[in-house]
């Protein structure tokens, strides 16, 4: 194993690290907490011109009030097919429809709901941690390859096996913390 392809897994490693991450953030934006925010409904998708859609591709989501969303649909056609979506999105929201716009009051969350809401969040938490550390147990076992081949020492292989495995407490850090934040976000009257 070269230098350069001992960078390039570390990249790699790092990358899919943080493609991890990147999949919670959006989970976690896709949960309710009381107030109004567009990334709600971009889980949401709707069948339209006799396919799947997201919400963002068949009219402009936008938050106008702390309690409130707004659907600009552009296709009058869609209408009807965007307040399905959202009705049968299990978000429990109830949309109502003005011309083109489908108004989206978002209700106050009650402490049970919210206390249902941080478990979905640290279910969310604990898949991104699971994700990486696959990521490090496939690298470990590409180290223990190249060792068991020659390519790499032994010293090399721990030296390598330490810096993967502070990365992978580096994203479990931020995993955690990003629920942190999002269960006080949550917990917030």
């Amino acid at each position: 194993m070269t230098f350069e392809d001992i960078n390039a897994a570390k990249k790699d490693i790092r990358r899919r690290m943080e493609g991890a991450t990147e999949i919670l953030h959006q989970e976690f934006g896709g949960l309710r907490t009381g107030r109004a925010a567009t990334s709600l409904l971009e889980p949401v998708v709707v069948q339209a011109y006799g396919s799947e859609m997201p919400m963002n591709q068949v009219g402009t989501v936008s938050a106008p009030e702390p309690r409130l969303l707004t659907v600009q649909v552009w296709d009058k056609s869609l209408i009807h097919a965007v307040e399905k979506a959202i009705l049968e999105s299990g978000l429990g929201l109830n949309p109502a429809t003005e011309g083109q716009i489908v108004r989206v009051p978002i209700p106050i969350l009650t402490e049970e709901r919210r206390t249902e809401l941080a478990k979905v969040a640290g279910k969310y938490a604990e898949e991104a941690r699971i994700a990486v550390r696959n990521v490090r147990r496939h690298a470990m076992d590409d180290l223990k390859k190249a060792e068991k081949d020659g390519d790499i020492s032994q010293d090399a292989l721990h030296e390598y096996n330490k810096e993967v495995q502070d990365l992978t407490d580096e994203f479990i850090r931020k995993i955690d913390e990003s629920l942190a934040n999002k269960e006080e976000e949550i917990m917030q009257v």
